[in-house]
């Protein structure tokens, strides 16, 4: 049982250092072909948000900003699974509930 919770810690310790080594790690999603780009870290926060001057003078501020909550959604979900991925390589794929 001891080797088993050692086993965990150690676990835990390396999808800490995985979490910390790719937080600022980004990733950059479109929406409106592109018109609007939302660029996320693994962590989950805006890194930056760019709108085509041509779309919002066309389209209009309402229709820029659903774009943009579009983007940004897209841009988190991403982030969320490269986050998993990178966690996931580095615990050789074993998962535990509740240490993620």
């Amino acid at each position: 049982m001891n080797e088993l919770m050692r086993q965990a810690a150690r676990l835990q310790r390396k999808i800490e250092q995985t979490k910390t080594e790719c937080k600022d790690k980004e990733v950059t999603a479109g929406a409106v072909g592109d018109k609007v780009k939302a660029t996320v870290t693994y962590e989950g926060k805006v890194a930056k948000i760019e709108v085509d001057k041509a779309f919002l003078e066309s389209e209009g501020l309402d229709m820029a900003l659903d774009s943009i909550v579009i983007a940004v959604n897209a841009a988190i979900e991403q982030a969320d699974k490269a986050m998993e991925a990178e966690i996931e390589k580095a615990t050789g794929g074993v998962k535990i509930p509740g240490l993620t």
